[in-house]
């Protein structure tokens, strides 16, 4: 039976789990990594680190793993909102880009199992949605989930990637939040869902990379690799990043070069450099982070700048923004 069809009168499963998985029959505490498109995707961050894991967490040469769960895309994408690409051939339509929201079973460079949730962010019914990744949980035996993603922020791209560490659980957490109080934000299926493990009584946790607002429209993979080393802290899992370090260092040059021939915009990320280190030094002293009251300056004085000059570095398999 598809994962649609039911019987009248029942409401449709939402997930398809596979049965028989031998790698699995005798593994118990697995980690699973959640990624899914849509939001919290500053610089193509997750899109890039999930594909990473794809590509890499494989033994055959194109990677992928083994899908063990299935998603029912069509009781939970908005098709109108994020219509599917397609290609138009000559006379005909062809290649329809299907969305798929899927768990993999993917190993690490040691051979240690996990699995990867990817594909599209819900557009409705996520509570059905958090429920239906319960059941994947729950049949697995997953120990903990752990999400990754990224939010544009008014730093500088020559200074450490902040990472923001959250978790239901709070001996998850490590260190002290730089945040204090409370803030209001928007919502997403992937935050529900660790709210409702935590009800659930399932540990989860995730990071959130904090990327130069004049580059989050572009790639930037040095934040897809500094997520990445917090999921194999988290996870404890090794998995390779030399790739990801090589496009990070290409990319760094990249802006080091444009900077070096535009002053304007390079006033602007000194700036917030000296913002930064106005704050770091404020965060040490313990006094506070809003001590001096000084101009943010915005990613739309430099972003479109950055856009132009990079675009045309951006070839087809270097966007990030897609999923294997």
């Amino acid at each position: 039976m598809s994962p649609s069809a039911h019987p009248s009168g029942s409401p449709p499963r939402l997930v398809h789990i596979v049965d028989d998985v031998p790698e699995l029959e005798d593994v118990t505490g697995l980690p699973m990594v959640v990624a899914l498109d849509g939001f919290l995707d500053a610089g193509s961050a997750g899109a890039r680190a999930c594909k990473h894991l794809v590509r890499t967490g494989s033994p055959a040469p194109d990677g992928g793993g083994v899908v063990v769960a299935t998603f029912d895309v069509d009781q939970l994408h908005d098709y109108r909102a994020r219509r599917p690409p397609m290609t138009f051939a000559r006379d005909h339509y062809e290649g329809y880009e299907a969305p798929r929201l899927v768990v993999r079973l993917l190993h690490d460079t040691g051979g240690a199992p996990y699995l990867l949730l990817h594909g599209p962010e819900p557009d409705i019914r996520w509570e059905a949605f958090c429920r239906a990744v319960l059941e994947v949980v729950e049949r697995f035996d997953v120990a903990l989930v752990v999400s990754i993603g990224s939010v544009p922020m008014a730093v500088p791209h020559t200074r450490p990637i902040a990472i923001t560490h959250h978790a239901n659980n709070p001996e998850l957490l490590k260190g002290t939040s730089p945040w204090r109080g409370e803030l209001r934000v928007p919502s997403s299926a992937q935050a529900l869902l660790e709210v409702r493990l935590g009800d659930w009584g399932h540990d989860a946790q995730g990071f959130v990379a904090h990327v130069p607002h004049y580059l989050a429209q572009l790639d930037y993979p040095r934040a897809s690799q500094a997520l990445l080393e917090q999921v194999e802290l988290a996870a404890r899992l090794t998995i390779d990043l030399s790739d990801l370090g090589v496009l990070a260092e290409e990319r760094e040059e990249e802006i080091a070069r444009y900077l070096a021939a535009n002053d304007e915009v390079r006033d602007v990320v000194t700036a917030l450099e000296q913002q930064y280190d106005t704050f770091a030094r404020a965060e040490e002293e313990g006094s506070s982070l809003l001590a001096q009251e000084e101009p943010l300056p915005t990613g739309e004085e430099i972003g479109r700048q950055f856009e132009q000059f990079l675009a045309g570095l951006e070839g087809p398999e270097e966007t990030g923004g897609g999923r294997e």
